[in-house]
Parts: structure tokens; sequence; C-alpha cells
């Protein structure tokens, strides 16, 4: 096979076209092969597609030094853009030997070498000879696929038509045929209402409703199941996990200081909006901008805090203009990555790299959020509270009976102090006369001294007329203070006045939400320096997108309508991708954070489209696409990995088969606890606090600013939801693991495997505690011990055991109660883990044997996956 000439360094490249095809074929072996594994179903496997063949190796390999950045640009080549490309000579269409693209990436010198030697990216002999037959075919471009509006594609035709329950079905099926595949049998009965249970509500179901489901075949049992768990409370709390991580939603403002705030409180807005299943368009508008809209309600102004969940910080050393710039971005990468799919963090610097996205196109878009009445720092309200302007107050009924007692006791209590407070003042007022002379009234504002020292008679009537209030008003502000220790009656006004004062401080909620009353001029930053503002922009949407229409308001409310128009290309995309990502673990695009150029190509394109488009044709209603999902056959799947796709589509991008993933962190402890009966279900109200570990915040006491003593819950409190426990940004729950950082907005997350997560399960109190009373609900269930194993069995893991299943239990009994018996004490010391209060009249080395068990039970594989 011909080789390429190895040229001097800085010698042009010049081919001949047989050395160059002859080149070029080195990889066109394997290019069918290739395209083929790549390609969607019952395409020509001979036609490359730009968006899926092409424009991954440019973006990868190219886009960063010859795309749209002209501040990195190099040798003011664009590969970007078909015409700059083409006028460059880079790409000659139908010619790839004429190509400098060929030339380069073929090059054997090190200097003309493409990419550069020194990027660490090198191209496979395939990628080559993609290039090369694109450009043989005529190089075409296409319009990167998320930045043209989803068009409702045909339902494929399927052999295997009885398996389709609805149009879900027929696009996976189509692949699947088309690869040669087969969808997986159904999952039986127990394990689909342990899966729908642990998707819809986060909770477990009831022994005796997993045996009604299974024993009832009739056609609707399983569609009632779905809509009595869409209906439940419970699925707000569920769905709303995934939204305060993408909202960077916690209890604390981070930094040193870290001040609490009242956010909760929209935290239970977004409970509250997904349990009435408000429609996904009214639930963004309320969120990006509430108080925009004619006579917003309070739910509606709660709403916006969405955008003030940001860290704040009010160090020392912060410099509040700059620190209003650092919100500025955060919302605007928070924003742009929940709606639009699209990383814009490194566009306050420079143009995008790869996405068609200006820093004009930032900066117009921030104008939006540039008109908040905000300082950049919090305010101090008490040692414990931070929150920063604007917000609004909602007292609670027992705020309201607490500063009404308050304000009752002050009014009696000032009677009193008001009778001590004039006689005070005529003692102190005689003092300044006591030789008979006029007062020389040192200390005396001038003006008053100066009438003080004047005989009687030689003063005018309005001097006379002023001097008593003067005194008096000088006695109040100076004087009164300083008698307080030393008069009962003003100790006690004062007492109480400074008691309302603090607990209107450090108890009257304040939720932080936007507000457009400071509007202000923006202008690009250069390099994003918040010192170095250049030209000035006016609100815009970013120019590569729809326009606004005309009729839009030009602010934030205009811009969240913008996203629901109809030839939007990425809001319904964007969402349905991160639903599909609940279900199955990784969204129909696996890069959720990312649609953009550098995004992974969909496998299932034309499944993401049609979602689109049926959220919205359905009014954007996320509980009908959540059932529309969990109704059909693909999701119904066994989640079992058999050879064949283990070694085919390890990934279940293919969706073969259902996903298998463990459940998130939060879920494992809610589970834990109502397995044991432990569960306090009510919905919303204030953080809790759980168990932590002992000292979990000393590390930010290194000031006398306020105390951070971990202030443990009592009673109920312990055993809330994981959803409402108390999120300090600076020390995470220790017992959370895989959990958003609530810093930054996160939609994927990534699970990780540590020992750390089984040290929590086994020995977390958590844990212990929820065995524990599991161990002492069986014991009380029945008297006999396989029906004690059954009944923690089924509560954890929601199906019958097997009876292979019972044997293992009751050996691993044995060996505990064995252990157990003989070491009485360790027995006790277990039993004393939690706060809860043990049935002391149960055997302590049976009752200690059985939380061994159920502890053991907790820790199964199957209890922490979702099946």
């Amino acid at each position: 096979m011909a080789k390429l000439t190895k040229l001097p360094a800085g010698t042009p490249l010049t081919f001949s076209p047989s050395q160059l095809i002859s080149h070029v074929s080195l990889g066109l072996t394997l290019i069918g092969l290739f395209i083929c594994s790549n390609n969607s179903a019952g395409a020509d496997p001979g036609e490359l597609d730009f968006n899926r063949d092409i424009r991954p190796i440019l973006a990868e390999n190219c886009f960063y030094c010859h795309g749209q950045d002209g501040n990195k640009r190099q040798g003011d080549l664009r590969l970007d853009l078909r015409d700059a490309a083409v006028a460059a000579g880079a790409i000659v269409p139908g010619d790839a030997a004429a190509s400098t693209l060929v030339q380069r990436i073929h090059a054997d010198d090190p200097e003309q070498l493409m990419p550069p030697s020194n990027s660490n990216r090198r191209l496979s002999p395939e990628q080559k000879a993609l290039l090369a037959k694109w450009i043989t075919d005529g190089a075409k471009y296409r319009t990167h696929w998320a930045f043209t509006a989803p068009v409702r594609p045909a339902e494929p035709e399927v052999k295997l038509s009885g398996w389709v329950r609805m149009p879900i079905d027929r696009f996976v099926l189509a692949k699947l045929e088309a690869e040669g595949l087969a969808p997986s049998t159904e999952a039986d009965r127990a394990t689909l209402i342990k899966r729908l249970s642990v998707d819809l509500i986060g909770l477990p179901p009831r022994p005796e409703e997993v045996e009604s489901f299974v024993k009832d075949n009739s056609e609707g049992a399983y569609e009632a199941l779905v809509d009595r768990l869409l209906n439940s409370p419970h699925y707000g709390e569920r769905m709303a996990l995934s939204w305060l991580d993408a909202a960077r939603y916690a209890d604390s403002n981070g930094f040193q200081q870290d001040g609490d705030t009242w956010q909760w409180i929209w935290r239970d807005w977004v409970v509250k909006a997904l349990n009435n299943d408000l429609p996904f368009d009214q639930f963004t508008i309320w969120q990006l901008a509430g108080d925009l809209l004619p006579d917003a309600s309070n739910d509606q102004k709660i709403a916006s805090g969405f955008n003030r969940n940001h860290l704040l910080n009010g160090e020392g050393g912060a410099i509040p203009e700059e620190q209003r710039f650092v919100n500025l971005f955060d919302r605007m990468d928070t924003t742009s990555t929940n709606w639009l799919g699209l990383t814009m963090a490194c566009v306050q610097c420079h143009d995008h790299k790869y996405d068609p996205i200006t820093q004009r196109d930032y900066y117009s878009l921030l104008d939006a959020f540039n008109r908040v009445p905000e300082s950049g720092t919090p305010q101090y309200f008490s040692s414990r509270i931070r929150v920063a302007a604007p917000f609004i107050e909602l007292p609670t009924d027992e705020n309201k009976a607490r500063f009404a007692e308050l304000e009752m006791q002050i009014a009696a209590a000032g009677v009193d102090a008001k009778l001590a407070a004039d006689s005070a003042f005529e003692g102190w007022k005689t003092g300044l006369f006591a030789d008979g002379k006029p007062a020389e009234g040192n200390g005396l504002p001038e003006p008053v001294a100066a009438i003080l020292r004047k005989p009687d008679g030689e003063r005018t009537d309005e001097e006379k007329k002023s001097l008593e209030p003067s005194l008096r008003k000088y006695f109040d502000e100076k004087v009164r203070s300083t008698l307080v220790s030393k008069i009962p009656a003003l100790a006690k006004l004062d007492g109480l006045n400074r008691q309302l004062a603090d607990d209107r401080a450090d108890q009257l909620p304040r939720v932080m939400v936007m507000s457009d009353a400071a509007p202000r001029e923006t202008k690009i930053l250069d390099r994003g320096e918040y010192l170095s503002p250049t030209e000035k922009v006016l609100f815009a949407t970013p120019a590569f997108l729809p326009p606004l229409h005309d009729e839009a308001p030009r602010n934030r409310l205009g811009f969240a309508q913008w996203l629901f128009i109809p030839e939007h290309p990425l809001t319904a995309r964007v969402q349905v991708n991160r639903m599909w990502q609940h279900f199955f673990g990784t969204g129909i695009v696996k890069t959720s954070e990312d649609f953009g150029v550098q995004s992974e190509f969909p496998i299932h394109g034309e499944l993401l489209d049609w979602l689109a488009d049926e959220f919205r044709q359905r009014g954007w209603s996320m509980k009908s696409m959540h059932k529309l999902i969990v109704m059909s056959a693909t999701y119904r799947q066994s989640s079992k990995l058999t050879p064949e796709l283990k070694g085919r589509d390890i990934e279940n991008r293919l969706y073969a088969r259902a996903s298998r993933m463990r459940m998130p962190s939060l879920i494992l402890r809610d589970w834990a606890l109502a397995s044991s009966g432990l569960l306090d279900p009510r919905i919303g109200g204030r953080p809790v606090y759980p168990y932590q570990p002992d000292a979990v915040w000393e590390a930010l006491a290194i000031t006398k600013e306020r105390d951070f003593t971990y202030p443990a819950s009592q009673g109920a409190d312990l055993y809330r939801r994981s959803i409402y426990t108390f999120w300090r940004r600076t020390v995470n729950p220790s017992n959370m693991f895989d959990t958003s950082n609530r810093q930054t907005c996160r939609v994927r997350s990534i699970p990780t495997s540590s020992p750390l997560h089984a040290l929590t399960t086994l020995n977390d109190p958590t844990w212990v505690e929820a065995a524990r009373m599991l161990a002492e609900n069986c014991l009380h269930h029945a008297p006999d011990r396989s029906q004690q194993l059954s009944y923690a069995f089924e509560r954890v893991l929601c199906r019958t055991p097997t009876a292979s299943d019972l044997a293992r239990l009751h050996r691993a009994y044995d060996r505990q109660f064995a252990i157990y018996q003989n070491e009485v004490d360790h027995a006790k010391t277990l039993l004393k883990v939690g706060a809860a209060p043990r049935d002391e009249s149960l055997n302590v080395s049976e009752h200690a044997a059985l939380t061994a068990v159920c502890l053991g039970i907790l820790n199964f594989d199957e209890a922490l996956t979702r099946e």
C-alpha cells in the first residue's frame, strides 16, 4: 500500500491523487462496519449523516482552533461553516485528494499534522476514512440536530407488533429489530410494583399491597396502580429531588458564614406544584418570572425563588458588586442548563468554541437577570439567618400567635414603663437645677444647653415652648437606656421589645424572590471581568435560535414565554430527555446537561422528537408523560442482563431490557425508614436535623459569629423524608452519597461505588435503628420464626421469599442468635442504637439476632437496587 512521502518541516503539502486515495483506503475497509454500527434503523448503511458521523469528529478535534471563537482561531480557518471551509480550500467537495483537511490529517511531518501532535488528539484510521468519504460525497453540512425544531416522526413499522403497547414501543422495537435483537419478557408483578414505587413515590409498597397486585391479573390492574401512585402526595416529593439538584437548592448560603435561609418555602412550592401537575410551561414561567405576572400571587412570587437559590458570599473580604456578577453568571448557567441544555459558562469570557453562542448573545440574555435590586451579599438578621433582598415575609400561624402575644405583653408593660420613665425624667430634670441656678447643660446638645444657661426671664416664648420636649427627647435617647438595669419596669419592657425584635429576625420566614425593580445598563464584559465593561447591549435571546415574538415583553417573562414557542427546538427535547433519564437511568441523549455540538448523537433521535412533540400535545403535563412512559412495554421489561445483551449493549442504550440501577441515597434512607415503620409521612415544612456524626459542622466554627453545634432533631422529626433534611452547602448530609453538592446546577448524577457507601448502610444509626424497629415489628407480627423472617423480607424487598431465601435467613439468624446469647452485653448495646423506644418485654438475644438479620436484608443488593 502506498505511503505519503515525509516532507521537510515547512514544505507545502502536495500529493498526487493516487497517493492520497491509496492512503485514505487504509481506513475504508472498516468504514462500512463503522457506519452500520452507528446508523439509525432502516437507513442506508452507506449513507453518511453529518450530525452523526462527521460533526462529532470535527467538534472534538478541530473546532477548538477552527471554530467560531475568533480569539482562539488559528490560520484564519473555520471548519464549522461550510462556505468558509470551502473558500479556504480546506474542503474541496467531491475531491478528497485536493482538500487540505485530508492532506493535513494524513501528514507524516509533525509540523504539518492535524490535529497537532501536542494537542493530545489523534484521529483513528476509521475517522480519517469517514472524513474522506464525506468530502468525496459532496461534504454536505447540516444544522446541528438539536437546533432544529422537532418534527413528529411517523411511527415505524415493526414485525413483533403484538409486543407494542404504545408508540414508544414501536420506536424501540424498530431499532431492536434492525439490530437483530428482541425485547425482554415482562418483569414479574412483584418487581413491577417495586419498580413503580421507587420511580414514582420513592417509598416501598406494603406487603398487602404487593400481594393484592400480584394476585390481580385483571387488564386494568397495572394502570390502576400507576394512577394511585401518580395521585399520591408522595409523588411530588419523589419527583422534586432531581429538580432540587438542578436548582442548586440548599438551606444555607455557603462560604464561611454559611448563614441559614428560608428557601425551604420554595422547596415546598415545588412539591405542591408537581403534585398538582402544574403544566411545565407554567411551572417554568412561574419560576423564571412569576414575580412579573400580572397581579402575581404569593405562590408565583415564591416560585421565582428558583433563581435566588444560589450561593451568597457574606465574608468580610467579599466585594459586593463582584459577588453580584457571580450570582448573575450562576443564574445564566443554571437557566441555560435546565431549559436549553446548553453550557454557557465559557461565553461570559469569549464566544463559545463549539456552539454558535456569542458573547453578545450571552450578555444580551443576561440583561433580563440584571434588574434585581440586590447588593450581591446577604443581610444579617441574626447569628443564624442571613438572606438578601428582595424577599417576601410569610409569617406562619405560629409566628402570628407568638408576635401577638409579645405585643400584648409589651402593651401591658408599656403602661408601667411609661409611668416609671416619666418619674425618672422628672427626677433627672430636677437634678439639672439642683442648686436653683441655671444649669450648665454639660453633655446636652448645644442649642438646648444655650437655653438652659439663660435665666428664665431672658428666654423667648419659643425657647420656653421647645425646652421641655427637647429635654425629654434627649432623656429618651441618651439617658433612659442607662437606667434600664436600675428600674424593673423599664427592664421588663426593654426585654420584651428585644425578644420581639429577635424573634422577628430569627423566626419570621423571608423567602428570597426575584424582582425587576432595579434595571441597570448591561454591557459585554471583557473576558468576563466585572471591572472591564465594553459595549452596551439590550435584552435579546440567542441569535441562532428562533427570534422572540414581537409582542413578547423584553424581560424575564418574555424569555420564559419564548421557551415555549412552537418553533423552539430545545425546551421540550431537554425535558423529555430528563424524564427518560429518570426512568431508565440514562437519557436518550446521555449528555443531558449538553445538547450542543459536543453532545452525544441520539441513537433514538426519532423517539426523542416524538416524545418532545407529545409533551407539547399533552399540554405540557408532566404526570401525563410519566404515565405514558411507565405504561409502555419498554418500561415493563425484565432487567435481566443476558450474555448476548452484555456483549451487544451493556449500557442498555437500545432498551432491550429495563435498566437496573442503585436507588439514590436519599431514597435508600426513606426506604429503610418506611420498611421499619419509623417514617413520618408529613408533607412539607421546615428542614429537620436527623442523625449525623458528632460535631459534623465543627469545621465551620472558626469564629465566634455563630454556634455551629449540630441541632439534632427529636421525636418524629428524626424520621422525616430525606428531602426535608437540612442541607448545609459547606457540609452536605454525610449519610447521603452520590448527591449534588447543591452549589451549582446538576441535571445528571454519576453513581460511584465506594466502601463508604456500604459502611454507611451497615453502620449509620438510621439503618441500624431501622433494622432494630423492623425486627421488633417482626416479633410482634407473628410468633413463628419463618413468618417473622418472611415479614422482614417482604417489607424491604417487596416479594415473598423463596424456600432458598428462607433457608439462608434462618442460617443467618441462628448464627447471630448464638453470638448474642453468649454476648448479652453486646446485644444490649446494639439495641440501644437510635432514639426510638424499645419494647423491653422482648427477649434481648432474639431481638438483637433478628436486628442483625434485618440489617443484612436492608443491605441486600436487591434492597439497594431498583430492579
